[in-house]
């Protein structure tokens, strides 16, 4: 028979390198799993300034730094795709598509994150983590005294734009329908002076040469087109849960987010979740290793229920 772990965490992002440091330090026997390099999402940050005590840095520094600090702990990681995840009482089975592997643990911790949805438009790839963002609280800060292009008219995109309108010279919101969000906060964003709403519109493409140096955009209504100049662009056309590997587990709310309580547990007996794929209002470094910490704090709890 295999060995069986305390637990496998899937995803290796802040959430589950966190997660694995403290599982470990439980005495835990621990096994971390990601088809990419660890770091999530952070990979793609240009700078993080927001992190407390790791002053500025790129993403892919601090996810390095952590990843090389679960190493150092002796936890356990392998590059795997996750297929399923089956729940079997007091054991669980992750099945991964490399080598048709399946590890049995006591308990899982899925912390494998959102991807943000794109447009799929000429540029896009090019300056993506380089000039186009998907978190102005995150990216923010290094287009203060600029112009930024804002592309989305839901909650997430006026509310960002709000804070962005602070500290820009001037933020232009493209969105493909009207503004979308609560009425008052989208009556707020259009009281800024330094702030141009553009309804009804199809983002063309991005341009630039060594640089992100605008956004040409054209009307779904009398097809005029118009290229904004800009430093920065921040989309907010919604994001997708990787979580398609754990539907059967009846986990997951409407918008494929798995639903925990304040302990990240879910309705399933040993299986938790942690980080950005969780049903939450802040998707942030800084709360995903606070996540991680909980599920497996909680993991630890519950495998030593079951001795």
């Amino acid at each position: 028979m295999g060995t069986t772990y305390d637990v496998v965490i899937v995803g290796a992002g802040p959430a589950g390198m966190t997660a694995a440091i403290y599982a470990v330090r439980a005495n835990m026997k621990v096994l971390l799993l990601d088809r990419l390099a660890p770091g999530g999402q952070i990979i793609n940050t240009n700078e993080v300034e927001n992190y407390t005590g790791a002053g500025k840095l790129s993403g892919a520094e601090l996810a390095v730094n952590m990843f090389e600090h679960t190493q150092a702990l002796g936890v356990e990681f392998d590059y795997k795709t996750v297929l399923s995840v089956t729940d079997k009482g007091t054991l669980k089975t992750v099945v991964c598509e490399e080598d048709d592997a399946v590890y049995t643990t006591r308990s899982v911790i899925l912390a494998t994150g959102t991807v943000p949805r794109r447009l799929g438009v000429s540029g896009e790839d090019k300056w993506a983590g380089s000039g186009i963002s998907w978190c102005a609280i995150c990216d923010g800060a290094q287009y203060r005294g600029k112009a930024v292009v804002v592309i989305g008219g839901g909650n997430s995109a006026v509310e960002e734009a709000q804070y962005l309108a602070g500290i820009c010279t001037r933020v232009t919101i493209v969105t493909m329908l009207d503004l979308t969000a609560d009425p008052k906060a989208c009556d707020k964003l259009r009281s800024y002076a330094n702030v141009d709403i553009h309804i009804y519109q199809e983002v063309l493409e991005f341009t630039g040469v060594d640089r992100l140096t605008g956004v040409t955009f054209r009307s779904t209504r009398d097809g005029s087109e118009r290229h904004v100049p800009c430093d920065g662009v921040f989309e907010y056309i919604g994001f997708q849960a990787s979580s398609e590997p754990f539907k059967s587990l009846g986990i997951t709310d409407k918008y494929g987010c798995i639903a925990v309580d304040s302990h990240m547990r879910t309705s399933v007996s040993g299986i938790f979740g942690a980080g950005d794929i969780t049903a939450k209002h802040l998707r942030q470094i800084a709360t995903a290793v606070s996540d991680g910490a909980i599920a497996a704090n909680s993991a630890a709890v519950y495998v030593q229920s079951l001795q």
